[in-house]
This record gives C-alpha cells, structure tokens and sequence, in this order.
C-alpha cells in the first residue's frame, strides 16, 4: 500500500520519529555519568544533522563518532556550562529572598539586580541552546564557540524562541497530558530542532569524517 510505504509521508515521519526514539535512548545513556552530558547532546545533534539532510542511516555509529571525536571540547564547555548555571542559578535565589525581605531604597536596588541576573539567565539559556549543535558541525575555539552562539541565537530570535517552544511542548506533554512521551523525550525535540537551525548553521558546516571519506575514496581511485 502507497500509505504504508518508505516513501509515503506516513513512512517518513514514522521513521523520523523511529529515529528520535533511539536518540533519546542513546542520549539517556550516554548523559548519566553527568559531566558527559554536552558530549551527548553534541553526538545527538550532530546526528540529527546528518538525518535532516539525509545523509546516513547508521545513527549509532554517527552518534558515537561525534561522541568520541568532540568529547574533550564538549566536556570543557559543558562544565564552563554547569558551574555558570549554578552561579547564576543560587544569585537568582539570593537576591529574590533578599527582594522579598526587604523595603524602600534596599528593595529597589535587589530589583535591579535581579533584573541583572534575569537578563543573564536569557543569555545562559541562548547559548545553551546553540552552543552543542554549533561544536557538532564547525570547528572553532572554545571562546569564539561561546561567542558565536550568542550571536547567532540573538540575531535569528525568532528561530530561538521555535526551539525554546518545540523543547517546552515536549516538556509540558510529558509532565501534563501523556508521560509515556518521554521515551521521545530529548531525542525528537533535537531532530525537529535540527531541520530549524540547518537552514541558518548550514553554511558553518564542517565534517571532517566526510573530508576523510573523501580522501579514502581518492587514494582508491589512485590505487587503480
């Protein structure tokens, strides 16, 4: 039946969601030691890349190969991550128990700050939205890895606020309307945000596993 075929949209998006399903597993996995985690969530774009312009089909394979070539950058960023979250996360409960506790000219200047400290979390949240899909497909300096994800996520806002949507739909489904959801979870949030932010990271692409696969098949013809 035509319905049911490969290439119906009915087989497409049953196996989109297919590969969501098994990313977010891969995903899971590979989170749990915790100071991996942007090792995993930069393997799990990387291949959520390579499956919006449909290239591949070994997701496993893809998955781990990014996992193992990003893994030292991606740790130093993800920890750089996780203690700025925690800093500005603690400032946030600081200064709001000290604006509830407080009156007049002191209750005005924790305002302030808090309102310091909310801008920064926006910041925070922009560049981890952007800052593991950009390892997964460019090759740059951490620095300027930190810097071009602010700029990109400000510049495109309206496609920031898509992904920051589509990760909160998934969210509000999971702990609201149907939790079996979360075996989805991560996994197809990352392959729909991919289609989204190909269009714009698409010139900033870099796959040196495709640059090696070229130079294997160019020694080959030489060979012969």
């Amino acid at each position: 039946m035509r319905f049911f075929s490969y290439d119906s949209t009915f087989g497409q998006l049953f196996i989109k969601l297919s590969y969501g399903c098994c990313l977010n597993l891969l995903w899971l996995v590979c989170c749990l030691p915790i100071f991996t985690i942007g090792a995993s969530t930069t393997a799990l774009y990387y291949t959520s890349f390579k499956i919006a312009k449909d290239e591949g089909s070994f997701i496993t394979t893809m998955f781990f190969r990014s996992f193992r070539q990003n893994f030292k950058q991606a740790i130093v960023i993800w920890l750089i991550m996780l203690v700025t979250g925690l800093i500005i996360g603690a400032d946030a409960i600081l200064l709001y128990r000290l604006r509830a506790t407080s009156t007049g000219t002191a209750a005005v200047v924790w305002t302030l700050l808090l309102a310091c400290i909310f801008a920064c979390m926006i910041a925070y949240a922009i560049v981890l939205t952007y800052i593991f899909p950009l390892l997964s497909i460019a090759s740059n300096t951490t620095p300027n890895m930190f810097k071009n994800a602010f700029l990109i996520g400000t510049h495109y806002l309206f496609v920031t606020l898509l992904v920051f949507f589509i990760h909160y739909a998934m969210f509000f489904l999971v702990v609201n309307v149907f939790t079996p959801l979360i075996i989805f979870g991560e996994g197809l949030c990352a392959v729909i945000s991919a289609h989204i932010l190909l269009k714009i990271l698409r010139p900033l692409i870099y796959d040196p596993n495709a640059e090696t696969e070229k130079s294997d098949s160019d020694e080959g013809e030489a060979e012969v």
